[in-house]
């Protein structure tokens, strides 16, 4: 890897309340979808219960990117409903 190249520790991380107020969801919204799936890519730093849980921010601007829709009708055809 070059010098000049991003690493792996390179990218801007968010805590949970940090990613939520930047999707303008509430953090207990942010939490449900990390347990039951459906939001966006997220690390655990390490491997306890209360290991912190870390947002790349790239992850959450890809997320929100895909749950974009130009229509309702659109939403429930990509959603299978």
């Amino acid at each position: 890897m070059s010098a000049n190249a991003p690493g792996l520790f390179d990218e801007e991380r968010l805590t949970t309340p940090e990613a939520a107020k930047l999707l303008r969801i509430s953090v207990s919204t942010l939490q449900r979808m990390r347990t039951c799936g459906g939001g966006p890519m997220f690390e655990k730093n390490g491997t306890g219960r209360r290991s912190r849980v870390v947002y790349r921010r790239i992850d959450l601007e890809n997320w929100r990117a895909a749950n974009r829709f130009a229509s309702t009708s659109e939403y429930h055809r990509r959603a299978g409903k």
